[in-house]
């Protein structure tokens, strides 16, 4: 059966992806940053996971004001790199694994969770960022992706408990999959950011580390925190943390954490990253 045997956590800023293609992760502003993920990578050669569904949000690529679904599943053979204005990442195709991901898409609609499903779509830096922190410059991704993006985006985005709820319906269509997969699940985004306004260049690091604390500690909180709250302490942005409860919600109640990082700034934003196991 498939199983679902680890989980991360990461920030995706667009920042770190120029870093990374323009040859700077040892620059003295970049590498602190860089040097949080070498324990991740080394760990991930290890673990070798088969699929990792890859939680993540859309900035206006695949989707517009036309269409914005709140929860969609990305069903593909493959998926490209989106041009985000200034060409595509240069980084490999993302290979889907569509037969798991039809197979989450009913489990979870059959469990009452409505999923848009996408059979084509380019994906962007919220998605390859993460690939590119954790598997570095390879010729191909080493892994397949199922991607699941989510509205964080215009409101009203899901709540915090949905999502974890989510979470917990993803987890249920991988246990019940009959092939023997070792599946990841990412959760990606955050942490507190605000990118206009008066409050541009908001960063909370007292909030931020109680929610890795939490993630953990105390999880409850961060499923019942309503979307003012992130608001007000993380900024405009900063509700894009619900999408690391997906991840939370997928693996139980109790986990372990087995790395953490978090750095200050990252381009206008505050790093934060987790590696988590089920217990």
């Amino acid at each position: 059966m498939a199983r679902i045997t680890a989980a991360i956590a990461s920030s995706h800023v667009p920042a770190i992806g120029a870093a990374i293609d323009n040859g700077k992760t040892e620059d003295a502003y970049w590498k602190p940053i860089f040097e949080g993920y070498e324990w991740t990578k080394q760990w991930l050669k290890e673990e070798k996971p088969d699929v990792v569904i890859l939680v993540y949000n859309d900035h206006a690529s695949a989707f517009s004001m036309d269409i914005i679904p709140t929860f969609a599943i990305g069903c593909a053979e493959q998926y490209q790199s989106a041009d985000e204005g200034w060409g595509p990442r240069p980084v490999p195709t993302v290979v889907g694994e569509p037969d798991l991901a039809w197979h989450i898409a009913q489990s979870c609609i059959l469990d009452e969770f409505d999923l848009t499903i996408i059979n084509k779509m380019d994906v962007d830096h919220g998605l390859t960022v993460p690939m590119s922190l954790m598997f570095g410059q390879p010729d191909a991704w080493p892994v397949k992706v199922v991607p699941i993006a989510v509205n964080v985006v215009q409101y009203p985005p899901p709540t915090g408990n949905r999502c974890w709820m989510l979470g917990e319906a993803i987890a249920r269509a991988v246990e019940s999959y009959p092939e023997d997969l070792n599946v990841q699940i990412w959760g990606t985004g955050g942490m507190s950011h605000q990118l206009q306004g008066p409050r541009a260049g908001l960063i909370n690091k007292a909030f931020d580390n109680a929610f890795l604390d939490d993630l953990t500690a105390n999880p409850q909180r961060l499923r019942d925190m309503p979307h003012i709250e992130y608001l007000r302490e993380a900024g405009s942005e900063g509700i894009e943390l619900v999408m690391w409860l997906i991840m939370r919600g997928a693996l139980g109640d109790h986990v372990k954490p087995l790395h953490r990082h978090y750095h200050v700034p990252g381009s206008n934003t505050a790093v934060g990253h987790l590696v988590l196991k089920p217990e």
